[in-house]
């Protein structure tokens, strides 16, 4: 398993990050989904490089010419509702791909907001067998989304090659994910930032808040 943190390299993605955390910008609600889709998209970008490549040949209006174009079917899953903005940035850029969505919330399991269950209601997905799927989730937590969404889409077929892309990551969410899938060579984990602390109420520190209310406002 590739482990990809986004936060220390030299990348645009950087800037879009730092963005989603200010909180002097972060209360307009549309700069926020916009930047959830510019970091979906140049995250796209990256995963692109990794894909297999196949010669093909192409008639223009002058003449042939010789092309390498990405040879892999690929999906792309996300999680209502934060997950909606990032998904669309990847979707600007495989613009071909299918699309798969899992509906998942988090519920407190006590009264002190310390132990977090997740619940998974919905899910529309293709076919997945033998293809790449990139599942876009813009928070990795405590990794119970990512692991019971995973769950639930490998019912319609086990993917060839398998890329987790979130935006912010916690240790914890990334030390789980990593007892799940380490042994297998065909996942890759990609992170703007990776955060050290999960609060006892589960939230990544320093993060940036609840990215759904953030990107559509507050729920009740």
């Amino acid at each position: 398993m590739n482990i990809i943190d986004f936060s220390k390299t030299k990348s645009v993605i950087n800037q879009y990050v730092a963005e989603l955390r200010d909180v002097s910008i972060q209360s307009n609600r549309n700069r926020f989904r916009h930047n959830l889709q510019r970091i979906g998209q140049m995250m796209a970008y990256e995963v692109s490089k990794t894909l297999n490549y196949s010669e093909k040949e192409i008639d223009t209006p002058l003449a042939k010419a010789k092309v390498n174009t990405p040879e892999e079917s690929m999906v792309i899953a996300t999680i209502f509702r934060a997950g909606l903005p990032y998904h669309q940035g990847f979707l600007d850029v495989f613009d071909q791909a299918g699309s798969a969505f899992v509906s998942a919330y988090r519920y407190y399991l006590d009264e002190k907001q310390e132990r977090v269950g997740v619940k998974v209601e919905y899910l529309a997905a293709p076919e997945l067998t033998d293809k790449t799927l990139i599942m876009a989730d813009p928070m990795l937590a405590t990794g119970g989304s990512f692991e019971l969404a995973y769950q639930a889409l490998c019912t319609k077929g086990i993917p060839l090659h398998l890329h987790l892309c979130c935006v912010i990551a916690s240790q914890y969410g990334v030390e789980r994910i990593m007892s799940l899938f380490k042994p297998l060579e065909n996942v890759t984990l990609w992170c703007g930032a990776i955060d050290p602390i999960l609060n006892e109420h589960k939230y990544i520190v320093p993060g940036l808040g609840d990215a759904g209310d953030l990107a559509y406002g507050d729920k009740i």
